[in-house]
């Protein structure tokens, strides 16, 4: 549509816009956001393309270098002020930005999107091989055909589902009934095929580095002039007597969920094993399915090394008042029945009835298919800043032990997985890579939510300020005196804030 053809709709008084607040508006049905900066006026859409979190309700910042940036009040995506271009997951794709004009002191604002402009098609007769189709394989795949990489793209991946949002498996998924049951994909199917992927289920046996070649367990070898390795984790499962009966479970794949599904009815109970954030996130959704649950854990308070004392002790309030049973100060000895579970045995030789068992008791990093020096010591890969593990081979994600002020992390977080893909991805292509954005994460138990931003560092002293008691509340972790971490509930603006720029804390 030319722009003789485009409709004007006006929508709002210039002067019931204040500087630098997103204000909700509307095209017919069409939500919108409003951003004034003095006398100028930008139009998005008003919805986070991720999940569709309404954006007025999240804020409007600077990052360190000055770039003024809108920020998804439910996930964190962050999108440029100016343009409505990606900076940095959840979100995968910009925000629409539309045309506005200021006439007579009102603000008309074009009905059609302005069109992205095609990026310039670059390096066609080179391949792109990404290992692993989670939050880093798929957003690697994205930012590459985003930013013009032409080649040939194979994102290899052990499962045959179409590439989904793990993070819903707990949160949601869990708490579905077998008849609704739906694991959100993180693109469609159709996606995949206009932008010509090609997707192979297959196993990475082994890599040579230097040759830049993956085998795989069934097909050929592939070389490749760009590998990312985004293999993940493994659930680690229980050693113990009967931990192979049926019914006893991890949760980690949509597998796992689907067979948790199918036997969670109201009439069962479950045993958790461990008070981890996985956990304790599918016992708040088995409690709304009616499945009675016992959380057995070595710890008293859930939580209380990540959070500490007074925000552990409130979550498993949450779950008590909620019917969950806890056993602390306990572990499980053997797990009994015929050939499905009946029963769990503690240390303390009591014996609690169970339908079934979910152990959360931690992830391994998949990465066993590096033997040489690049092997990390807790059991990942080393990378560089911008995510090399050597000239043309990546790694992001979970496996990924990555440098940060003079000190390595591995951090098994849904949107630092993103954020280093695209690093990866913008690498490879020879383009300027911002460093990664300080990392943030958040649980969702009943509707309850929290927020941590910071980096995984022990503290001595926690600042609150809000009420705990019902969740609307900000508490700043200190490690002799400084701000390492900051955990938020009922603080959607000022969360999304300090992931832009942490020194503000």
């Amino acid at each position: 549509m030319s722009e003789t053809e485009k409709h004007w709709v006006d929508v709002m008084a210039l002067a019931d816009l204040e500087d630098n607040v997103l204000t909700a508006a509307s095209l017919g049905e069409t939500p919108l956001v409003l951003l004034r900066t003095g006398e100028e006026v930008r139009a998005f859409g008003g919805k986070c393309p991720h999940k569709g979190a309404p954006l007025e309700q999240g804020a409007v910042c600077k990052d360190k270098f000055g770039v003024s940036q809108i920020v998804c009040p439910w996930h964190k995506a962050c999108f440029s002020a100016e343009s409505g271009r990606l900076i940095e997951p959840l979100a995968l794709d910009p925000l629409p930005a539309y045309p506005v004009e200021i006439h007579d002191g009102r603000v008309l604002v074009g009905s059609v999107p302005r069109e992205w402009p095609a990026p310039n098609s670059m390096r066609d007769s080179e391949t792109a091989v990404i290992v692993g189709a989670g939050a880093a394989g798929v957003t690697a795949v994205v930012t590459l055909r985003e930013e013009g990489f032409a080649g040939r793209i194979v994102l290899i991946s052990p499962e045959s589902d179409l590439p989904y949002d793990r993070t819903a498996l707990s949160k949601m998924v869990l708490g579905s009934k077998p008849e609704d049951l739906n694991i959100p994909p993180i693109r469609s199917e159709e996606w995949y095929e206009a932008n010509n992927i090609e997707r192979l289920t297959d196993k990475l046996d082994r890599i040579d580095i230097d040759a830049r070649t993956v085998y795989l367990h069934e097909n050929d070898p592939i070389q490749a002039e760009h590998i990312l390795l985004a293999t993940g984790s493994v659930a680690t499962r229980p050693n113990l007597p009967g931990a192979d009966l049926k019914g006893v479970h991890v949760l980690r794949t949509a597998k796992d969920a689907k067979a948790i599904v199918d036997e969670a009815g109201p009439d069962q109970t479950a045993v958790l094993i461990g008070a981890s954030f996985i956990t304790m996130e599918a016992a708040a959704a088995l409690r709304k399915r009616g499945v009675g649950v016992t959380v057995v854990s070595r710890e008293n308070i859930p939580f209380e090394s990540k959070f500490g004392h007074e925000i552990g002790t409130r979550m498993r309030q949450l779950h008590e008042a909620n019917g969950v049973a806890f056993v602390p100060d306990c572990e499980v000895k053997q797990i009994g029945g015929g050939e499905k579970v009946e029963w769990v045995l503690l240390d303390d030789d009591t014996k609690l009835n169970a339908d079934f068992v979910i152990a959360g008791i931690g992830v391994k990093p998949i990465a066993d298919y590096v033997k040489d020096h690049h092997a990390a010591i807790d059991g990942g890969i080393d990378v560089d800043d911008h995510m090399r593990v050597a000239p043309g081979v990546y790694a992001a994600g979970d496996i990924a032990h990555f440098p940060h002020d003079g000190k390595r992390y591995r951090i098994e977080h849904w949107r630092t997985a993103q954020c280093q893909a695209r690093l990866a991805a913008r690498t490879m292509l020879g383009l300027p890579a911002d460093d990664l954005p300080t990392p943030w994460f958040w649980t969702q138990q009943y509707d309850k939510k929290l927020e941590y931003v910071g980096w995984p560092e022990k503290f001595d002293a926690i600042d609150f300020e809000g009420d705990l008691d019902n969740f609307d509340f900000l508490a700043k972790l200190r490690h002799e005196g400084k701000i390492v971490g900051v955990i938020g509930a009922g603080r959607a603006k000022q969360i999304a804030k300090l992931a832009v720029n942490f020194n503000d804390a």
